[in-house]
């Protein structure tokens, strides 16, 4: 099969699950005659989407901002304290078991601590995504800061390399696969991170437009509400993946 064939097919299997999930649930909806209060049909959503779509793409843009810098304020921090970490064992085993436990913080229970603390303002959302963000970057790149085996730092210490020779020329480019393996989850818990901190406190973002439409009952503007997060999320993933072939192509 040739290579346009493979990626015609990579695009189609995707395209046929996704619409047989929205059959199975429009069937589902239709034969146990659900209320549209509860549940709309895909096609009730879809009009939503369509009709709201002004109103969504208003809320779309705030909780895009905050995600995004959470997605960057996060990551660039892990990063920047797995090769802190990396390069002291002792700053590591005083701070690596303090990371854990902020990890195991609900998000739920921490964001009201953050708006109370910076505001109402987007920075509150904006670190909330940034901590959901930081942990799985951090433990990936340890990991992959350390994936080197003895033989190579001897090898590289033969041949007179500094430290930061070796941290760039062999550590960084061994973790550059776990580096993106956590980005690519960070792309998606980012936006879960801000629509959670506008679930707190929030006049606008895709968040504060899913609590509205739930206290309000408006069903289709909540199913499309979640169609336009859960597109959001693909955008920042689409573009990790994409950041990641480049990257590992010229590494």
């Amino acid at each position: 099969m040739t290579r346009s064939g493979d990626a015609a097919r990579g695009w189609l299997l995707p395209v046929l699950g996704f619409v047989s999930i929205l059959v199975l649930w429009h069937a589902v909806v239709v034969l146990l005659q659900v209320p549209e209060f509860v549940a709309p049909t895909p096609l009730a959503a879809l009009r939503t989407l369509g009709d709201r779509w002004p109103l969504l793409l208003q809320n779309f843009w705030p909780t895009a901002v905050e995600a995004l810098a959470g997605f960057l304020l996060g990551n660039t921090l892990a990063v920047l304290t797995a090769v802190v970490f990396v390069h002291s064992r002792l700053v590591e085993r005083a701070y690596f078991p303090v990371a854990v436990f902020f990890n195991t913080i609900p998000v739920l229970a921490l964001a009201p601590i953050l708006v109370l603390i910076f505001g109402l303002g987007m920075l509150p959302k904006i670190v909330i995504a940034a901590v959901i963000c930081f942990f799985p970057t951090l433990v990936n790149m340890i990991r992959g800061l350390e994936a080197v085996g003895r033989p190579e730092l001897e090898l590289m210490r033969v041949l007179n390399a500094s430290r930061l020779e070796i941290f760039w020329r062999l550590r960084v480019p061994r973790s550059l696969p776990f580096l993106f393996a956590a980005l690519r989850i960070a792309s998606t818990t980012c936006v879960v991170g801000a629509i959670v901190g506008e679930w707190i406190g929030a006049n606008n973002g895709l968040g504060a437009l899913i609590i509205q439409a739930t206290f309000n009952y408006q069903s289709p503007l909540l199913y499309a509400t979640l169609f336009v997060s859960s597109g959001l999320a693909l955008l920042f993933f689409g573009a990790v993946v994409a950041l990641e072939k480049r990257v590992l192509r010229w590494s």
